[in-house]
């Protein structure tokens, strides 16, 4: 069902081929989210005139919108963005969770449907190419100024993008030296319009303990790892040669924010928080698997400058509404607030272990006018629920006057199957990038067999 939830008020060559068909043509979806609990009608199966698949590619949507395969077996697929062009770019990884596996070539894919049936037909891969058995590839990607930017390793680099999918000229390197080891070596980015890069550097540890994940160990306070991990830094994308250091910090106390946009027209910038693990693994004195499994929220910020989001020593309490003292940090279960109480709340909480991933923005047009300027959310799913996992959705946050609402939409559902798993690696699919094209389709890409979708609204159609 999709529905709207009342958050804390205050996202070398190959031909594919695919069958064409046509979605509903029912009325879209209200200009207004319904009631908390109303269940908006799934598209139907679609049939012949749009593009899209039977079935919708295996996803559940929203009435008047339907879903094509765009793209499949492309690799650990993680970022994706569209050219002007409607070129679909895709960074892809070769790490130890997807066992150093990838397919042959270049970790960058370059997809282009020249006969906009809704398929790709042009499949090129470029860039650093894989090695059987070793890491490879990266999260993040985006289109600024001509040029497609891409995390390669530790680096940030772009391209000029010409005519053909896969750029003439040699990769720049833009920003070298970003931070790897430990829990999160991803390095998702930003970038605004006036050339602001905004990088993450994710935790190196789950909650900044003197022994990572063991159960019973006290956390290091200060925290040395926020010197140069937990945060989001700031570079320009139009220079070449930067190096990271602790002397571009943006904001602090962000344990691990893959998903994050600015918001197009306001140049805010907004991410959604990977925040921590194991509260009944390593407190069991003080958490049950039950509140493991709700605890702590994951949160839906606007990202200020010189701000501190209060990882490791605080998390969020989506049922009290704020924020407490983690156990690590002389936490006591939740009641212990100390200097938490500084924290503000979050825009949206969402639940815990929902793993987000990326933000799009929605600018386009093809959407009816409730999507306008809102944020579409992906989310993975996490390992850290007992006995199933959940998330594997993408959801819309509607904003109006330039914030967001408090609410949320689970928009796209199906990537995971019929039923949510214990294992998240045993999921038909786990969303990943999401993108929106200049004609207002939104794409989503899957981090576990490679899998990309484009949206789209059939209503005139």
């Amino acid at each position: 069902m999709s529905r709207w939830r009342l958050a804390v008020p205050l996202l070398c060559c190959t031909v594919v081929t695919g069958s064409l068909n046509a979605c509903s043509r029912e009325a879209p979806p209200t200009t207004t989210p319904p009631a908390d609990g109303a269940r908006p009608a799934a598209s139907p199966v679609a049939s012949s005139q749009t593009g899209c698949d039977p079935g919708n590619g295996g996803l559940t949507l929203p009435e008047g919108f339907c879903a094509s395969v765009f793209a499949d077996n492309l690799g650990h697929a993680r970022h994706l963005v569209v050219a002007p062009n409607g070129d679909v770019y895709v960074n892809t990884m070769s790490t130890k969770s997807s066992d150093f596996m990838a397919p042959e070539g270049g970790m960058i894919v370059g997809l282009r449907d020249s006969d906009h049936d809704g398929h790709a037909e042009s499949i090129q891969r470029f860039g650093d190419h894989y090695v059987p058995g070793q890491p490879a590839g990266g999260t993040g990607i985006a289109v600024h100024n001509g040029a497609l930017f891409v995390e390669a390793d530790a680096t940030i680099v772009r391209y000029a993008l010409g005519g053909d999918v896969v750029p003439a000229a040699q990769a720049e390197v833009v920003l070298r030296g970003l931070p790897k080891q430990g829990d999160h070596g991803a390095h998702p980015f930003a970038i605004a319009p006036d050339g602001a890069l905004y990088v993450n550097s994710g935790s190196a540890t789950n909650a900044c303990q003197m022994r990572n994940r063991v159960a019973g160990s006290r956390g290091m306070n200060p925290c040395p790892e926020l010197t140069t991990r937990a945060g989001i830094w700031q570079y320009d994308a139009g220079k070449t040669d930067q190096v990271f250091s602790s002397t571009e910090r943006f904001a602090t106390g962000l344990r691990n924010t893959v998903a994050m946009a600015v918001m197009p027209g306001d140049d805010a910038l907004f991410a959604a928080v990977n925040d921590r693990d194991q509260l009944s693994d390593n407190w069991p004195a003080l958490y049950n698997a039950a509140q493991n499994n709700e605890l702590p929220a994951e949160q839906f910020v606007r990202v200020e400058k010189n701000r501190d989001y209060g990882w490791p020593y605080c998390y969020f309490d989506a049922q009290q509404r704020r924020h407490v003292l983690a156990p690590e940090f002389g936490g006591d279960g939740g009641k212990a607030v100390g200097d938490c109480q500084k924290l503000p709340p979050p825009a949206v909480a969402f639940p815990a272990h929902w793993a987000p991933m990326a933000i799009a923005f929605y600018a386009g047009q093809m959407f009816p006018p409730a999507y306008q300027r809102g944020a579409f959310v992906s989310f993975h799913g996490s390992w850290n629920r007992t006995p199933a996992q959940s998330g594997f959705v993408v959801a819309f946050v509607p904003f109006a006057d330039g914030k967001p609402t408090g609410q949320y939409q689970e928009f796209a559902r199906g990537f995971a199957g019929s039923t949510l798993p214990a294992d998240p690696k045993t999921a038909a699919h786990r969303p990943m990038g999401v993108a929106v094209s200049a004609d207002g389709a939104l794409y989503v890409s899957d981090d576990l067999n490679g899998r990309v979708w484009k949206i789209i609204h059939t209503r005139g159609q």
